[in-house]
């Protein structure tokens, strides 16, 4: 069946007509679909043991959360709660019981489906713990899911799709992590479920990096962007997101150099101006896109160079974001639908000219004006870090840029909103070292490229022999 896209029924039936795999599947909220598909497919008996619904609140604290652990019912927390309760259960009671030796599974969900108002943000966790050999250590698969149909049945239905792929591509696809992400859309597509993130660990799901996996959920359209922490986590954005304050700049950081790392910290500096400043909910993070993670043939992406830079920029302790927008005001649009308090954008000022020219919005009805309408959104500033004239030595600053009279307007408005911000305190002699600079010289064996990198950045080069080092 190698190669094929299964029908949902076939997929159900499949597993059914497995008789060693036997489990429970418990499903809250809004994602009750599941288990029907599998009944609905016939010989179920010889695959579920229980199917349950904790849809009351009291009843789900009850019963996956006497300790008060977890808070909100749509959350990680509240998934891995219920695989704990319901994986445990289900081996104390029928693990000597089985007549035939058995690979026990457990599939949950926890998820929020669009309210009667339609004013509620859909979406929910999913996930399968389950045994490859009986007897055996379980593995376990997490993915977090944003609903986008506007209606309730539409959503019910897909997420009776979805729970199939994923019990489905746990037995069938563990070993290759780039089919098992593709099949999880199987008989869906992107208008009707994004997957944010995913997440796998066990014994046989050791030799998964999970941050490649992430990545690959964007090089396949199947997420808008994905997000790491400062210690290499793969994070669900809405969870990172919420209420924070967020910095974001762009680059290929390949590697970070001097300037890079002086962007991030005028910037941050300037940030912290604001009256309402709190350290505690601020999260900066250095983005880059799917373009620049490409080999240079262009046909996939470079795994080690992609970990290596994401290595580094954890090491000076950086959150890492991975995202599929070319153009600034698409990736503002993508932080404005999480519920977050500011948001910075950081440019520097080759790309800030860049995005004043209207030739880059004509595909949008509105041109300039609509793109910048999303870009300034209301919670959003940009900050503008200078680059240097080579011949004067004199910095150039956003008001330097060769404007036509209409952008110049714009510009001019902009500024006077205080929407944007000259970024002033910085390092002068760091602001003419490029990434792509560096990187010649190393390919070369040129030592000077140590002077343009911090120390950090240096030694684990050397140590690690990235990006073509030679001693």
């Amino acid at each position: 069946m190698e190669g094929q896209n299964l029908s949902t029924s076939l997929k159900a039936l499949t597993i059914n007509l497995d008789q060693s795999t036997y489990g429970v599947f418990a499903e809250i909220g809004g994602g009750q679909e599941v288990s029907r598909n599998f009944f609905q497919a016939g010989g179920a008996s010889g695959t579920i043991a229980k199917t349950i619904s904790a849809y009351d609140k009291q009843y789900s604290d009850i019963l996956y959360s006497q300790n008060q652990a977890s808070k909100r019912y749509v959350s990680c927390q509240r998934l891995e709660e219920m695989l704990d309760c319901e994986y445990d259960q289900l081996v104390n009671m029928l693990g000597s019981k089985r007549e035939t030796p058995t690979r026990f599974f457990v599939y949950a969900n926890t998820v929020s489906t669009i309210n009667y108002r339609k004013d509620n943000i859909s979406h929910g966790w999913i996930g399968c713990r389950f045994q490859l050999h009986p007897d055996s250590e379980p593995n376990e698969v997490v993915i977090h899911v944003g609903l986008h149909e506007n209606d309730n049945l539409l959503q019910q239905n897909t997420l009776g799709i979805a729970g199939v792929n994923l019990l489905y591509a746990c037995f069938y696809h563990h070993d290759r992590p780039n089919l098992f992400i593709q099949s999880l859309l199987d008989n869906l597509s992107i208008d009707r479920m994004e997957i944010t993130m995913i997440r796998m660990k066990g014994p046989e799901l050791s030799y998964v990096d999970n941050r490649l996996l992430a990545v690959q959920l964007v090089k396949n359209g199947m997420a808008k962007a994905i997000m790491f922490d400062k210690f290499g986590n793969v994070q669900e954005p809405a969870d990172m997101l919420y209420k924070m304050n967020v910095l974001a700049f762009r680059g290929s950081f390949r590697p970070i150099t001097y300037a890079g790392f002086d962007i991030l910290k005028s910037s941050y500096a300037l940030f912290k101006r604001d009256e309402d400043y709190d350290k505690s909910n601020t999260l900066s993070f250095c983005e880059i896109t799917i373009d620049n993670l490409m080999a240079p043939d262009e046909s996939d992406i470079d795994d080690r160079d992609f970990l290596d830079r994401v290595d580094l920029l954890n090491g000076m302790g950086q959150n890492v974001m991975v995202s599929g927008f070319r153009e600034f005001y698409k990736l503002v649009h993508y932080f404005s639908g999480f519920r977050i308090n500011k948001l910075r954008i950081v440019v520097g000022a080759e790309t800030f000219e860049k995005i004043f020219d209207p030739k880059y919005y004509s595909d949008l009805k509105g041109g300039i004006l609509e793109a910048f309408g999303k870009l300034f959104a209301r919670n959003m500033k940009m900050y503008v870090y200078p680059g240097l004239n080579p011949d004067t030595l004199n910095l150039i600053r956003s008001e330097d840029i060769a404007f036509t009279a209409e952008t110049r307007h714009l510009y001019n408005y902009l500024v006077s909103s205080r929407l944007i911000l000259e970024i002033s305190d910085i390092n002068k002699k760091f602001i003419n070292i490029f990434s792509p600079q560096v990187l010649d010289k190393i390919k070369v064996s040129d030592p000077e490229w140590e002077k343009l990198v911090p120390a950090y950045v240096a030694e684990t080069i050397k140590s690690r022999k990235l990006f073509g080092y030679k001693d």
